[in-house]
């Protein structure tokens, strides 16, 4: 089957990852899957021409609101997979949360990541209940052989031995929704205290203003640093080194970082939003926070406690193999697609 693929493809951001996977999947399966970013995409009119000149047969949009409302009316039929603002952000919007309604309303199937997202779906769109299926995100590291850690520190303009650092690893696109300054000034704090504890803030540069305005902070904060993307499987390799990752995210639908490092036996911290605990169980997978001096006191704890950072870890790694297995994850989608095939849309 051909199909059209919709997503928010800014480089490394989650829903660009989990689409590069989802796609994978599809093609394993033997479908042809052209994947668009929705932002290339401004009008209806623009994916009806695409859907003739490409013969595409149905459709998958990975974002309710920016992908699924260009779906809509096209005679194709389509799934949804929810990104995590939609649910989080858009819905709040009245015009928004009407179009996100009606969509649902036509997609023969919905994915949420996690079962607090199925209930604001089936809050919001009772309608569509019966159709929203629940598939985690799998998870699959493989980290580079060959990254050098003390290569990665001096890049990071931390000079000291490595033996006696503990590096707190916050991965993000530069972003608001991703609030990577919202510990900066506790840590550096806790850095002019501790000199061998640092925050090393690696990702995209998503947005260029905010961008400007986090390196103008990390620059003239102690004990922050700041590098930007990485190939996957060096970032995967500097998670397994560091001491913890931190995730600092005002909204999430389900952080791949997160899992990787779970995955990669590294512990977790992170903020207490739902997205998060949905995924981190506090003093069992890793440790929830509700605000930046909570987090010190985390930390501090975890690089005094070996034994929490050993249950953490081992209970982390657990729950990934249990729950966020890469080939259920495959099952779930080559299924699911199979309901579009056979048949068009009215």
């Amino acid at each position: 089957m051909r199909l059209l693929f919709l997503a928010v493809l800014r480089r490394h951001t989650g829903n660009a990852v989990t689409a590069e996977r989802v796609r994978d999947h599809l093609e394993a399966a033997g479908h042809v899957c052209l994947l668009k970013d929705a932002f290339d995409l401004e009008s209806s009119s623009e994916v009806a021409h695409l859907i003739r000149a490409e013969n595409l047969e149905a459709a998958l949009a990975l974002h309710l609101y920016r992908g699924g409302r260009l779906l809509q009316g096209h005679g194709i039929p389509f799934g949804i997979i929810f990104g995590g603002t939609d649910l989080n952000e858009d819905v709040k919007q009245r015009e928004k949360n009407e179009v996100m309604g009606r969509v649902l309303g036509e997609a023969r199937f919905a994915v949420a990541f996690t079962e607090s997202m199925k209930e604001t779906a089936q809050t919001q769109w009772p309608h569509a209940r019966d159709k929203i299926y629940i598939q985690s995100q799998g998870v699959m590291t493989v980290p580079n052989a060959a990254f050098n850690w003390n290569t990665f520190l001096h890049r990071s303009g931390i000079n000291q031995s490595a033996d006696n650092l503990h590096i707190f690893l916050l991965v993000c696109g530069l972003r608001q929704v991703k609030d990577p300054l919202y510990l900066v000034d506790a840590f550096s704090e806790w850095h002019r205290e501790e000199p061998n504890v640092y925050m090393v803030i690696v990702g995209p540069e998503v947005d260029p203003v905010f961008t400007r305005e986090v390196k103008a902070k990390v620059k003239r904060t102690a004990g922050v640093r700041l590098l930007g993307e990485m190939p996957q499987g060096d970032l995967h390799a500097a998670l397994r080194n560091c001491f913890a990752v931190v995730n600092s995210s005002m909204s999430e639908g389900m952080s791949a970082a997160i899992l990787e490092a779970m995955d990669l036996e590294v512990p977790v911290l992170a903020r207490n939003i739902p997205g998060n605990a949905a995924v981190v169980k506090h003093e069992v997978t890793g440790l929830l926070f509700s605000d930046p001096q909570d987090f010190v006191q985390l930390a501090k704890r975890l690089v005094r406690e070996p034994a929490l950072e050993k249950e953490l870890v081992a209970n982390g790694r657990e729950y990934v193999r249990r729950y966020h297995s890469w080939q259920a994850e495959r099952d779930t989608y080559q299924n699911l697609v199979r309901t579009l095939e056979g048949s068009t849309g009215e």
